[in-house]
């Protein structure tokens, strides 16, 4: 398999020791994602076997996914203290162990305290897998390793809710925290083998910053939970204002830090500025979408839970489809035009989705939905490779928790403003998916003035390549 050949003068890993390390990244990867999309479907079960209301049960998801965003950035600057090797394999080792808390659990304070160490490890494993793919991989193989990354991400979440569904037919919700227990062992073992060493940066760390990065995002979280579910008044006041504040330390901090936690030399690189905007305006039209067309197809159109399920199992199938082919082609041709025309590609989709009919059929419906897979697809490999060449490497891991923090607050951020929408009654739900349009075309222009700036990878002269029967 091309992605594991090794050739003369390649850097990253042996083509051997290369497969386990992958195999270490999907397992960690599949787990933290799988755990967040399976626990939705076991939210009702936890409700009644632990005699509590629906709503207090909600904060076993949130409760996560706040600690997991809010600590992203953080880990990603302490993997450069400890190593990446060894924060990997600390964050695996606290997400197995919560695991198994969680689902030894039978109150909802002792569970509520393993999500958040869930939380913890998950964040500790997200925030550098971006960077520990190119640490991995050969750079002319590094748009086919981040077409990889994104076709594991999209596997997690097509698979979780069906996962999900599985196990509570046959057992109780705690097994979907009890499973995590062998699949995190044997990913442990795998991770002490493979994953590479690398010097650790001598300094201090910069704790006033992580601090600030904390207190900014898990307030704006919060903020944004409170917007989806209709709330509002003092209390979002409250956590926006903190939240705008944090920002301001924050950047305060890390233009004094000696050691920053986010180096704001990173966005001197126009290439490296670009793609993170593309990339927030794309997730944050992405979780509008995903939560719109929740309504619209059940409220609108009448279809029940599990034929809206089924409307929306072509939008990961053909990222699934789509990243690995994108991830390639961006080893080969321009990054950035790539995932320009997969944002185009995903715009079309969802313009196709509002202007659907109350009375269309199913394959009218699919096909818009695919065409939205496809997009995303080609966009998101080719970006992420942008985003993580157009810095230098000792700066990857930075560049890597950015990536995962922009991916979480876009995602939350487009969910949270389909809650206010739907709470402020400011329209129908095609309302909220032509706001997802504004973003995506946001993103489409912004995405054009970044082409001419990145040159197509220099393919290996061909005296380089192996012949056509060497391995």
């Amino acid at each position: 398999m091309r992605l594991f050949e090794t050739r003369p003068h390649d850097d990253g890993l042996p083509g051997p020791e290369r497969r386990i390390a992958v195999l270490v990244l999907v397992l960690g990867t599949l787990m933290a994602v799988i755990d967040t999309t399976m626990i939705n479907i076991a939210l009702p079960s936890i409700a009644r076997d632990l005699r509590i209301a629906p709503s207090r049960a909600v904060w076993v998801l949130s409760l996560f996914q706040i600690v997991c965003a809010a600590t992203l950035l953080v880990f990603a600057s302490l993997s450069e203290l400890l190593s990446r090797r060894w924060l990997y394999i600390a964050g695996l080792a606290l997400f197995t162990l919560a695991s198994l808390g969680a689902a030894l659990s039978r109150t909802l304070e002792a569970l509520l305290l393993f999500r958040a160490l869930q939380g913890l490890g998950a964040a500790a494993t997200l925030s550098i897998g971006p960077s520990l793919y190119r640490m991995i991989f050969p750079t002319r193989l590094l748009g086919a390793a981040m077409g990889m990354s994104a076709l594991v991400v999209a596997s997690g979440y097509a698979s979780g809710p069906t996962l999900g569904g599985l196990v509570l037919s046959v057992a109780d919700w705690p097994w979907l925290f009890a499973m995590n227990v062998p699949l995190g062992g044997i990913a442990l073992l795998l991770a002490w083998r493979a994953l590479p060493t690398e010097p650790r940066r001598r300094g201090g760390f910069d704790m006033l910053g992580a601090l600030f990065s904390a207190l900014m995002l898990a307030s704006f979280f919060l903020a944004m939970d409170t917007l989806g579910h209709g709330g509002g008044g003092l209390e979002l006041a409250a956590m926006l204002a903190v939240s705008g504040a944090s920002v301001w330390l924050f950047l305060w901090r890390q233009r004094r830090a000696s050691h920053p936690l986010l180096p704001l030399t990173l966005f001197e690189e126009p290439r490296f500025t670009l793609a993170v905007m593309v990339s927030g305006l794309a997730f944050i039209g992405q979780g509008l979408a995903f939560v719109a067309l929740s309504f619209l197809y059940q409220q609108e159109m009448g279809l029940s839970p599990l034929q809206t399920a089924w409307l929306f199992t072509p939008w990961p199938l053909t990222i699934m489809f789509a990243a690995p082919l994108a991830g390639r082609l961006a080893d080969r041709v321009n990054p950035a035009a790539l995932s320009t025309l997969g944002l185009a590609l995903l715009l079309a989709g969802l313009v196709s989705l509002v202007l659907l009919e109350a009375d269309s059929g199913v394959i009218d419906s699919l096909w818009r939905t695919a065409l939205c897979g496809l997009g995303f697809g080609l966009f998101q490999a080719p970006n992420n490779r942008e985003m993580m060449s157009s810095v230098p490497k000792a700066r990857s891991a930075n560049a890597s928790g950015m990536m995962s923090t922009v991916r979480t607050v876009g995602q939350s951020l487009g969910v949270a403003l389909v809650g206010v929408f739907l709470a402020a009654d400011l329209g129908s739900v095609q309302a909220s998916l032509w706001l997802g349009c504004v973003a995506l075309a946001g993103a489409v222009v912004i995405s054009l003035r970044r082409v001419p700036l990145t040159p197509a990878p220099q393919r290996e002269p061909r005296s380089q390549r192996p012949s056509p029967g060497s391995k």
